[in-house]
């Protein structure tokens, strides 16, 4: 069976949506927060997930970055915001749709089976990276260094999963400034320039371990492979 991960605030979208996607054939895990959100996503690795972006705790936008830090599910956003640049920047952040409120569920569900047929199922990728004695539990936003935990920012958490996860691969100033801080500020190099120090000081970095190497007028990547 088919798992739908549905975050809402809304009593009234559960109301209304869990029966009709039962009636899909759908099973539906409900969250009404974006921690619940995470915790399940991580627990019970969902098939696809409709995400709202006006969370009480976290915002969807939040939710969704944190979510592609280990996560490729597809995930349709499912919200009242419908200016333009709220979608472009969901969009940029990994969402593969978005339907705005009030909606109808046809529509709703049409755009689920096309997210669900652009995935193509691969092998699982890893929610924990290891490199020398430096190690990230992406699901748990923890990283710990020789058994130590390294008490992390959650930018700066955010920034060293992603250069992980494209370990030896070279991402771009946009690329990181886009995908960790938003369009907004894909031309701010200098909150990489700090965050990336902040990084390797809390890391002390040795040549056992992650590394983050400058690419002068590039960006960064890391060293040491840590998948």
């Amino acid at each position: 069976m088919t798992t739908v991960l549905l975050v809402d605030d809304e009593q009234a979208i559960h109301r209304f949506l869990r029966p009709a996607l039962a009636a899909e054939g759908y099973e539906v895990l409900p969250a009404k927060d974006g921690r619940e959100a995470l915790a399940l996503a991580s627990e019970r690795a969902p098939d696809v997930v409709i995400l709202d972006l006006g969370l009480p705790d976290i915002d969807g936008k939040v939710v969704l970055r944190r979510l592609r830090a280990w996560s490729d599910v597809p995930v349709v956003i499912l919200s009242a915001r419908d200016r333009e640049a709220e979608k472009v920047e969901a969009l940029d952040l990994g969402a593969d749709d978005f339907v705005n409120k009030p909606f109808g569920v046809g529509e709703l569900l049409a755009r689920l089976r096309a997210a669900l047929r652009k995935h193509r199922p691969g092998k699982a990728a890893p929610t924990v990276l290891r490199a020398g004695r430096c190690e990230i539990d992406l699901a748990a936003h923890r990283v710990t260094l020789a058994g130590e935990e390294v008490r992390l920012t959650r930018r700066e958490f955010d920034l060293l999963a992603l250069l992980a996860r494209n370990a030896g691969t070279v991402l771009t100033h946009r690329q990181l400034l886009t995908a960790v801080w938003g369009p907004s500020h894909a031309g701010d190099t200098q909150y990489l320039r700090v965050y990336v120090g902040q990084i390797r000081q809390k890391l002390g970095a040795s040549e056992s371990d992650l590394v983050i190497l400058t690419e002068p007028g590039i960006g960064y990547r890391i060293a040491t492979d840590a998948g």
